[in-house]
């Protein structure tokens, strides 16, 4: 993988910020000199090497490098309105159309256009909370005016902490619903395996153990066999045995559906707050 070798400003230093640019680091896809960070929370800025309070101050550090910059949007999407006059003042300030990417969720491409009232080449990209391990499930979808050039680029960027799919993006919110939200999904498994395992005799320690090693492995072996997860069930569950008493639990009570319906739930109000 090529090292991308433009300057990279990201406004927001906050967890996902963080999980993207020591990711990209590690894998190699970019160098920390040519990453800077605006984020006024000075307690964060231990965490970056080129960090500043304010937009103002990141310019000055932009005019150092001779390639276009690419501007990552990493603040909480309800701060757009508050950052978005610098934001545009920056863009007008620069030579060139710059490269922005956006990873706030729920915030679509146009109204981040009439928010910072510039027409740039916009991505939108929703990478989920395992970035911080490497691990992250990201989906981009691009404005009109981005070139191949510009997608080619996030898509390294991104698929370096993680794998990247390309979407439109009236399928973002669906997106966001399935990966964004899935890992508290199976933290809420989790949350249930281990309260079982301690009604059954088992310690807090030993529940730990259990529930986080099974669902690692069984994780591992439905990325690594090209069986579908159906499949995967079936071997598992021997007729009238311990694991049938289990699902048929399971189907009694609906969960199936209910998993499907919880899905449609957080889709729709990521469609609500994208029109907030």
């Amino acid at each position: 993988m090529n090292t991308i070798d433009q300057p990279i400003l990201f406004v927001g230093g906050g967890n996902m910020a963080y999980a993207i640019i020591s990711g990209a680091i590690h894998a190699k896809s970019i160098q920390k000199e040519s990453v800077g960070v605006i984020e006024p929370q000075t307690n964060r800025h231990e965490l970056f090497d080129n960090v500043f309070t304010s937009i103002q101050d990141a310019s000055g550090w932009l005019d150092a490098f001779d390639k276009p910059a690419v501007i990552v949007l990493a603040v909480k999407p309800q701060m757009l309105q508050e950052v978005s006059k610098s934001i545009g003042e920056l863009l007008e300030s620069l030579s060139y159309t710059p490269m922005v990417i956006s990873i706030l969720a729920g915030i679509k491409i146009d109204k981040i256009e009439s928010s910072i009232q510039s027409i740039s080449h916009i991505i939108r990209v929703m990478p989920n909370t395992p970035a911080q391990i490497g691990q992250a499930m990201s989906a981009l979808a691009a404005s009109s005016e981005t070139t191949d050039l510009e997608i080619n680029l996030a898509t390294q960027l991104f698929s370096s902490i993680g794998q990247t799919i390309h979407i439109p993006e009236d399928l973002m919110d669906p997106f966001t619903a399935i990966a964004g939200s899935g890992p508290a999904y199976l933290f809420y498994l989790a949350e249930g395996m281990i309260e079982a395992a301690r009604q059954l005799g088992f310690d807090k320690h030993q529940s730990q153990i259990i529930v986080r090693q099974t669902l690692l492995g069984s994780s591992m072996l439905l990325d690594r066999s090209p069986d579908l997860p159906g499949s995967l069930r079936t071997r598992v569950t021997s007729k009238n045995g311990t694991t049938e008493a289990a699902t048929n639990t399971l189907d009694e009570s609906g969960t199936m559906d209910a998993i499907v319906r919880a899905i449609h739930a957080a889709r729709h109000r990521g469609a609500e707050l994208g029109k907030m």
